[in-house]
């Protein structure tokens, strides 16, 4: 346990960051989850859209240090090439 008064201060910080954070991670889960889904109904309009929400939702993530660049980039590359492979195979 914290015995300075910083240290203490620190260990709260900690624990709301940490609770940020983990929002932050959970709100891009779940429009990762809505762009999933309109893949799997097939439809490319919605998916297109879904993944330019995404794609926002993980550039504000990585902007907070949430997660790094090159992850919310590698994300956002990963789920661009789902949908460019739906739109080839409807082709």
């Amino acid at each position: 346990m914290a015995n300075s008064l910083s240290a203490k201060k620190r260990a709260r910080q900690n624990v709301e960051r940490r609770n940020i954070n983990r929002a932050r991670k959970s709100q891009v889960k779940t429009q990762t989850k809505h762009f999933d889904d309109a893949i799997a109904g097939g439809d490319a309009e919605a998916a297109a859209e879904q993944l330019r929400l995404v794609g926002q939702k993980l550039d504000k993530t990585a902007a907070t240090s949430t997660m790094h660049k090159k992850t919310a980039s590698r994300k956002k590359s990963r789920l661009a090439k789902q949908l460019n492979a739906m739109k080839a195979k409807k082709a």
